[in-house]
């Protein structure tokens, strides 16, 4: 079976690096983005905040874009979502080690596909299926207290939990109060790990796609708070804003319905991941050579468009980082990424409304995987 991996080479610095790097920075140990030390540190995490989209849209984010160079740009991770990002983030690890691996991904025990930012119930329990320790964690075995800045309706949410264990949950419903929240703690606390979050931009994407004025009526609410908040930050103090992902827009005329044709879905159990990254669970009878099967038709029929390849071939290429084996069942049997300005769809499910989304993310794309790593205070030198 020819291969038909895609050639990335991700960067020398990662999102993984972000948060533990912050964390080193107060605690005065070197680091892998080189921040000196601080006793303070606010990590920003501007949830779909691309580079491609921040540089295309520069006169609405005068700030971050003033700080924007070729330094300041780092390899988010895959699949480029939500909760594999996010978790890499606070973890410091890859999504193969912490197990978040997609947005929607199989749950082997209960033979079922959950959602991994929504579907945390009984069976799906966050303290455990969220395997690595979080920086917050670490951060209290030193002493820093960790706080996470974010709408109140996060406040105790399975990926919360799962997520940002080991952080006190700061309720702060506008961009302009979450800085502010991040103001008071820095002013109350000698020193401080704090992760404040931003998903205005991605919802705004979604619904209307990043190139609408809601999206970048965000861009600026962030832009000024972020100018505002770093100007009144002191000598210990730094800043650092980045993002779990980059979004392209995809319209309905670009929407693929791949249950259409029989060969694509042939021996398929369970459908996971995202419109632009497919986890393809197959049926269990089918053996070690279904996999393959499927994976030679993926590439026969959407090869022009996508990159697809076995689970096997995904690990062995590190594009999920190194993967316990207890995670290992939860990347799909075959995965699909979308290389081209596509959005695949199961026509069968019952609940099409995922179809209405404009901005899509996902996949292995430049615009989708590279995100900002905007340095301020004392973490600019």
């Amino acid at each position: 079976m020819p291969s038909m991996l895609p050639a990335r080479q991700f960067g020398p610095l990662r999102l993984a690096d972000v948060l533990r790097s912050s964390l080193s920075s107060i605690e005065g140990l070197p680091n892998a983005l080189s921040l000196g030390q601080a006793n303070k540190a606010v990590v920003v995490l501007a949830d779909g905040l691309g580079v491609s989209s921040l540089r295309a849209r520069a006169g609405h984010a005068r700030f971050l874009n003033s700080l924007l160079t070729k330094s300041s740009v780092v390899d988010g991770v895959f699949p480029s979502t939500t909760a594999a990002g996010i978790t890499t983030l606070t973890t410091g690890v890859a999504p193969g080690q912490h197990g978040l691996v997609g947005y929607r991904v199989r749950d082997t025990d209960r033979d079922r596909v959950v959602n991994q930012l929504t579907g945390w119930d009984a069976g799906m329990r966050p303290e455990t299926w969220q395997r690595s320790r979080t920086v917050f964690e670490r951060a209290a075995d030193a002493g820093i207290p960790g706080f996470a800045i974010g709408p109140r309706r996060y406040t105790a949410s399975g990926f919360t939990q799962a997520a940002l264990r080991g952080a006190r949950y700061v309720p702060a419903e506008s961009v302009s109060d979450r800085f502010a929240a991040a103001r008071h703690l820095l002013d109350t606390e000698p020193r401080a790990l704090v992760y404040l979050y931003v998903p205005e931009l991605d919802v705004a994407a979604h619904a209307h796609g990043w190139e609408s004025d809601r999206w970048l009526a965000a861009l600026e609410n962030l832009d000024s708070a972020a100018a505002r908040f770093a100007a009144g930050l002191k000598a210990d103090e730094g800043l650092l804003v980045t993002a779990d992902h980059g979004i392209i827009d995809v319209p309905a005329t670009r929407h693929v319905l791949f249950d259409t044709v029989p060969e694509l879905v042939a021996g398929v159990r369970h459908i996971g991941g995202d419109p632009r990254c497919l986890h393809l669970y197959l049926e269990p009878e089918l053996g070690t050579e279904g996999p393959a099967a499927l994976t030679d038709s993926w590439r026969g029929i959407e090869g022009h468009r996508a990159w697809a390849f076995t689970r096997d071939e995904a690990v062995q290429s590190g594009l999920f980082g190194e993967v316990a084996p207890e995670v290992l069942p939860r990347i799909g049997d075959v995965v699909v990424a979308a290389r081209k300005l596509i959005a695949y769809y199961d026509s069968r499910e019952p609940n099409q409304s995922a179809r209405s989304m404009i901005g899509q993310h996902g996949s292995l794309t430049d615009e989708e995987i590279r995100v900002p790593l905007i340095r301020s205070g004392t973490f600019a030198s």
